[in-house]
C-alpha cells in the first residue's frame, strides 16, 4: 500500500503507520490527515492486522503540529470546517477504532500532533520527547479535540496551564501528569511499542474491541457508559473467544485466540 506522506507496513499482525514528512517535522497537512484516516480504516478491514502503531519518521518529531501554511488565510467558515474534519478523524477513526492504536512518540508532539497522540488508546514516548498545545501563541486554540481530551487525561488545572501558557513539557512531566503511559529510550521506543503490542495480542481481540467501546462511552454526551458495558459484557458470552478463554483457564493452559 502506497501513500505520499506515510509509510505502511504489517509485521506480526502489527500495522506500523509512520508519518513521513521529516523535512517538515512531520507536520500534519490535509493530505496527510486524509492518508492517516484511510490507512487506519484499511487496517480495520484487514483481518491480518490486530494492532496499530502510529509514529513519525526521523529522530526529531512525532508530529510537530499542523502545517500552518495551509490555513493561514482561512476564513472563519473554512476554519470551522477544518476543525470539524479533524474531529471526525480523531474521534471516529482513531479513538473509536475497534483495534488498539498505540502512539509511539519519538520527539516533538505539538498542537495537532499531540491531539493525534491523545486520540490513540495508549501513548509511549521517548525520553527526548516534548509535548504541548501552543496554539494560543498563534492566535488560535487547539481545534482537533485538544481542549477536551487534555483535561480528561491530565485534569482541568494542568490542561489550562499547558494551553494558556502554550508551554511544552518533557517526557518525565508527561508521565507524571498521566499524559503518556510509558517513557523509554529513543533507541528502544519501537521495540517497547512492539513488545507492548505482543502483550495485547495475547488477549481476545473481540473482548478488546468491546472494552474500547465501553471505555469510550464514558466520555460520550448523553450515553450511559454503564449500560454500554452491560451490553458489551453480554455480547462476549456468544463468542468463540469467550469459550476458548474460559476453557483455557479451567484447564490451566494458555488461551489461543488466533
Amino acid at each position: 500500500m502506497s501513500y505520499n506522506n506515510l509509510t505502511y507496513e504489517i509485521e506480526n499482525r502489527i500495522n506500523i503507520i509512520s508519518i513521513n514528512r521529516p523535512e517538515k517535522l512531520n507536520a500534519l497537512n490535509i493530505e496527510t490527515f486524509s492518508e492517516i484516516d484511510h490507512a487506519i480504516k484499511s487496517s480495520v478491514a484487514n483481518n491480518e492486522v490486530r494492532i496499530i502503531i502510529i509514529t513519525g519518521v526521523g529522530e526529531k518529531a512525532f508530529v510537530a503540529g499542523a502545517d500552518i501554511n495551509e490555513f493561514v488565510n482561512f476564513t472563519m467558515e473554512q476554519g470551522s470546517e477544518l476543525s470539524e474534519s479533524g474531529h471526525k478523524i480523531l474521534s471516529e477513526t482513531i479513538e473509536g477504532c475497534p483495534k488498539p492504536i498505540i502512539a509511539a512518540i519519538n520527539g516533538y508532539a505539538l498542537g495537532g500532533g499531540l491531539e493525534l497522540a491523545m486520540a490513540c488508546h495508549i501513548r509511549v514516548a521517548s525520553e527526548n520527547s516534548k509535548m504541548g498545545l501552543p496554539e494560543v501563541s498563534l492566535g488560535v486554540i487547539p481545534g482537533y479535540g485538544g481542549t477536551q481530551r487534555l483535561p480528561q487525561l491530565v485534569g482541568k488545572g494542568r490542561a489550562l496551564d499547558m494551553i494558556l501558557t502554550a508551554k511544552m513539557i518533557d517526557a518525565d512531566e508527561a508521565l507524571a501528569y498521566g499524559l503518556i503511559n510509558y517513557k523509554t529510550d529513543q533507541t528502544e521506543l519501537m521495540d517497547f511499542a512492539k513488545n507492548l503490542s505482543k502483550k495485547i495480542l495475547a488477549n481476545s481481540s473481540n473482548a478488546i474491541k468491546n472494552a474500547i467501546k465501553s471505555v469510550n462511552a464514558n466520555f460520550e454526551k448523553g450515553v450511559d457508559g454503564f449500560n454500554v458495558e452491560i451490553n458489551e459484557f453480554g455480547k462476549c458470552f456468544e463468542t468463540k473467544e469467550f469459550k476458548e478463554g474460559t476453557s483455557a483457564f479451567l484447564n490451566k493452559r494458555k488461551p489461543d485466540f488466533n
